[in-house]
């Protein structure tokens, strides 16, 4: 069975309910054999990135850049899982009040150098997030939980 490791800081009624539906999408009854495992940014560990298949990662955007505890995941997780999880997919979703460029370029440079693959845009909501901001958030967990079936 294939493993998906939602990684999120959920601090605010906007991030949690992008981070309830994104989670709902990836656990679709419709998608088969792939385990979904949440864990806040602050509690994952080297071991749940490990041991997963792919990443959903979720924060909000404070004052332009990642979350401290996004940051800190990153942290923790780089060098422990540098070599062994090269290559795997992952996507993203953030919140702000504004702009997103300088979280996205963090995102970019982290997951560059850990050399995962994005498997899906980014999904960037600012301000409240609309009945299509959260369809999106479906959508993007849903795709990426739907994605590690087609690996075999």
């Amino acid at each position: 069975m294939k493993r998906l490791l939602v990684v999120h800081h959920t601090v605010s009624p906007s991030t949690h309910s992008l981070q309830v539906a994104a989670v709902s999408g990836a656990t679709d009854p419709a998608i088969e054999g792939v385990e979904v495992v949440v864990r806040p940014a602050l509690t994952a560990a080297p071991l749940d990135v490990l041991e997963a298949d792919a990443y959903l990662l979720g924060t909000p955007v404070n004052l332009g850049y990642l979350s401290g505890a996004m940051k800190h995941f990153f942290d923790q997780i780089y060098y422990p899982c540098l070599e062994a999880t090269r290559g795997r997919p992952f996507a993203v979703y953030l919140h702000g009040n504004g702009d997103a460029t300088g979280a996205l370029r963090a995102l970019d440079s982290i997951t560059a150098g850990l050399q995962w693959q994005k498997a899906q845009a980014p999904l960037v909501v600012v301000g409240d997030p609309s009945p299509g901001d959260l369809a999106a958030a479906r959508d993007l967990g849903g795709a990426l939980a739907a994605g590690l079936t087609l690996d075999g």
